[in-house]
């Protein structure tokens, strides 16, 4: 019996550093064999490492993802392009086709970080974000539906 197609997701982020990151980490992880998915930037920064600790942490390994700006992906068709922050929302351009787009805007750890008194009180940024991401990433498909 053929396997049914997966959905190509995209996860996009202003940089492609963090949320966007971890979303394609829990897809991959969770929902590997109903998703295809990708992530990237409108401005690629560079992979988080404090992004990359809070997931392994989890038990999700993303240290050989790298940032990637939109038009790395220009030829991949998406079924669903979710925004996880609001700027990249804001200027996300339009998709072909049928491409579907939902916003999930998640806070930005990096940005809660810098406030942050200690390496502890930083890192309970992240580990909030990707929890929140996580239970997220858990409704799809479903969700990329509704």
């Amino acid at each position: 019996m053929p396997q049914p197609k997966k959905v190509k997701v995209l996860f996009l982020c202003t940089g492609n550093a963090c949320r966007s990151q971890m979303a394609e980490g829990w897809a991959r992880q969770l929902k590997g064999d109903a998703l295809e998915p990708y992530s990237a930037g409108m401005r690629p920064a560079g992979l988080d490492p404090l992004a990359v600790r809070v997931m392994a942490e989890a038990g999700v390994d993303i240290s050989g993802h790298r940032s990637k700006h939109l038009a790395d992906l220009a030829a991949v068709a998406f079924d669903c392009v979710v925004t996880v922050c609001d700027q990249a929302h804001e200027s996300c351009p339009p998709f072909p086709g049928r491409t579907r787009v939902l916003h999930m805007g998640f806070d930005d750890p990096p940005r809660l970080a810098r406030e942050a008194a200690s390496e502890d009180e930083a890192l309970a940024h992240y580990r909030r974000v990707r929890d929140e991401i996580r239970r997220f990433i858990e409704t799809m498909p479903a969700a990329l539906e509704t």
